[in-house]
């Protein structure tokens, strides 16, 4: 496994992960509807319980918003903002998961409920959280857990229909890539990029240990830095020691990786290990195997090309949900 330094370094090559991603920061000012069947609700409404907050609100192509569902996502809104939500703002969000999920049927686009609970805690560890954690913390607020997993599921099924029917028109070229650097006053592109092989080593320290064994393995891990010169040297001394472990090659260019990261790597010989770092495994560096230009995007490249693309996506998104809106049936009571 690669330092945390390292780990965050993953490619934004993929466009449609960029998207997924500023998507997916809107999430916490959302919440999903607690869809309740058309014959349940009839049977509260009829029932004068004090589950009268259930009543339908409005009818979104024969599926019920409730005022339950309006009062959740409000919960939600307010927890993150800290703002009051108008209510036609919570209703019409509401409407559009609606017809997000019924466009994605449409399609045979229906993310599983194992695809949901995966998104689900992905978000919590980004949150620093365990699924569990992120539960209590919605319940402490008066919030259902399934409401965000709805909000989600409905993301889900959006995402995947608008990378899967525009993906052509999606696309960023080069010239466009150009044009745009140019009109912003930044034609300077063509900067050295390199392309880095990095091996990640690991020195294990059991979880739950002292932090002196941490210290300790801190100083055998420096010693290792003096003693290694090469890649295959790194290799042999790795695999020879006890509770240690070298992975896997793994390649990346400038644009994948963060300022910091490229700087650590440019002045690392080749050949040698980086600096050791404490991580949840233990104590890691990267042998660094190879460094060469590469004409691949630069990182400021990169960056004018993702950013384009969020905006093509955004744009495409948009248009795209007022056209599924306007044709659905929505009545309200």
């Amino acid at each position: 496994m690669l330092p945390d330094h390292c780990r965050r370094c993953g490619s934004s090559s993929n466009r449609v992960d960029t998207a997924k991603m500023i998507m997916t920061s809107h999430i916490f000012h959302r919440l999903r509807s607690f869809v309740l069947g058309c014959a349940a609700a009839l049977v509260l409404m009829a029932s004068g319980s004090p589950l009268q907050a259930q009543t339908v609100a409005v009818m979104v192509n024969g599926e019920p918003i409730t005022n339950y569902d309006i009062e959740q996502r409000s919960k939600l809104n307010f927890l993150t903002t800290r703002k009051k939500p108008a209510r036609q703002d919570i209703i019409n969000e509401l409407i559009d998961e609606k017809v997000k999920v019924k466009e994605g049927k449409k399609f045979g686009v229906e993310p599983t409920s194992s695809d949901v609970d995966q998104s689900y805690a992905q978000m919590g560890s980004r949150m620093r959280m365990s699924a569990d954690q992120l539960d209590k913390t919605l319940e402490g607020q008066g919030i259902r857990p399934d409401t965000l997993k709805a909000r989600l599921k409905a993301e889900i099924v959006w995402t995947s229909l608008v990378r899967g029917r525009f993906k052509g028109s999606l696309q960023v070229g080069e010239k466009d890539v150009a044009a745009a650097a140019q009109a912003a006053g930044n034609e300077k592109l063509e900067t050295e990029a390199f392309e880095y092989q990095m091996r990640p080593v690991v020195l294990i320290v059991p979880k739950g240990s002292a932090p002196s064994l941490f210290e300790a393995r801190r100083k055998e891990a420096e010693a290792l830095r003096n003693r290694v010169q090469t890649c295959e040297e790194a290799n042999a001394v790795f695999k020879s020691l006890q509770n240690a472990t070298i992975r896997t090659v793994v390649t990346k260019t400038s644009a994948d990786l963060p300022a910091v990261l490229r700087d650590i790597l440019d002045k690392t010989p080749i050949g040698h290990l980086t600096a050791p770092e404490q991580t949840r495994q233990g104590i890691e560096m990267v042998a660094l195997c190879g460094r060469k230009p590469t004409t691949i995007d630069t990182p400021k490249k990169r960056e004018i090309r993702d950013k384009m693309y969020v905006e093509k996506y955004e744009a495409r998104s948009k248009s795209y949900l007022q056209e599924v809106r306007k044709a659905a049936m929505i009545e309200y009571r």
